[in-house]
């Protein structure tokens, strides 16, 4: 019998598991941050992203059109 642990949903992400959950790389995930289109906060030297700025940040992407 094995238990698979479920998956836990956070408060705060850091940058690395925001850009695993967008599907973008690290760097843009900077980007966006040092642009303002993705809010984060700053706790000492680290830097964490809420749950609710990443939902409503893809929720405000634009489908692209060809």
């Amino acid at each position: 019998m094995t238990t698979a642990a479920l998956p836990v949903d956070r408060v705060l992400y850091t940058v690395e598991a925001a850009a695993e959950l967008l599907s973008l790389g690290r760097s843009t995930v900077y980007e966006l941050m040092a642009t303002g289109d993705l809010p984060f906060v700053k706790l000492g030297r680290a830097r964490r992203i809420r749950r609710a700025d990443i939902d409503l940040f893809a929720a405000q992407l634009q489908p692209q059109s060809v």
